[in-house]
């Protein structure tokens, strides 16, 4: 599992120009099951994406791609975490993905 913070960078005044293809971006990890969820941080800091089914590496490669990075409205943080307790429930989320 890993948890990326995406903190606002130089180029935040630029938000506007790129969110369609950052929620896009987005859209696409949640829906091929990568990513279990993203939403905005306190006080305006940025967002956060909770991912799932990756190594590290896969990880940056996919991060490098969302439209906030590339134009520095964002600065990526990838952090690995292992869990080692759980919830019924968040244990199930991170079943390995079925292939479909």
């Amino acid at each position: 599992m890993h948890i990326i913070f995406l903190r606002f960078g130089p180029n935040r005044a630029q938000a506007s120009q790129w969110m369609a293809g950052h929620m896009q971006w987005i859209q696409q990890g949640l829906d091929d099951g990568s990513f279990l969820m993203a939403g905005s941080l306190d006080s305006s800091q940025g967002g956060l994406v909770l991912a799932r089914g990756l190594d590290t590496e896969e990880i940056r490669r996919r991060v490098a791609l969302d439209p906030f990075v590339i134009h520095g409205v964002v600065q990526a943080e990838v952090h690995r975490v292992t869990p080692s307790r759980l919830s019924t429930g968040m244990a199930a989320l991170l079943e390995p993905q079925a292939v479909q």
